[in-house]
């Protein structure tokens, strides 16, 4: 399995910029946390798995800051030969973004929802971290619906990813 320090100098290698390898590790702690807690409560959750999707979810960033980088992230893992944190890259935009949406926003038009655990946990951590700092779910959502409109779909998607996290960690 990939190591740690193998995954960030992947990252520095990708060209990803410092402020992105900062945001990355500030995600990866608090994918970390939350997973404690759900662990804690008697769910299996792989935190090596955790730990390197947080890192690398964001590499195609190296790449463009669009709507994109997701797609990006998950060719250069491919090229890598780390198909196994695909998921991470794609699943973690918005709060997924179905086939439709996809379409729509000049994607392939497939879903890029995140499925396993592992990932939904560190789409959820990524919400909660602007930059490299943490902010609460109601700002995070707050910053989703200024940028999409109130009744934008990606909301409720958010709201069932923030709700099945939350009741993971009771």
């Amino acid at each position: 399995m990939l190591k740690r320090e193998q995954a960030l100098r992947i990252l520095r290698e990708a060209g990803c910029s410092p402020e992105v390898i900062r945001h990355s590790l500030a995600v990866e702690q608090k994918a970390l946390e939350i997973a404690k807690r759900i662990i804690e409560n008697g769910h299996a959750v792989d935190l090596e798995r955790v730990e390197l999707g947080a890192i690398l979810h964001d590499i195609g960033r190296s790449k463009t800051h669009g709507i994109e980088h997701g797609i990006r992230g998950a060719e250069i893992l491919r090229k890598r030969g780390l198909d196994e944190f695909v998921g991470f890259a794609e699943g973690h935009m918005g709060a997924g973004i179905p086939a439709s949406e996809a379409k729509e926003l000049g994607l392939p038009e497939r879903d890029f929802i995140p499925e396993a655990l592992e990932e939904k946990i560190v789409a959820y951590a990524d919400k909660l971290v602007a930059g490299a700092g943490s902010i609460p779910f109601e700002e995070a959502r707050g910053q989703l619906k200024a940028q999409l409109g109130a009744d934008h779909p990606a909301l409720k998607r958010l709201d069932a990813l923030h709700a099945e996290i939350q009741k993971l960690q009771e």
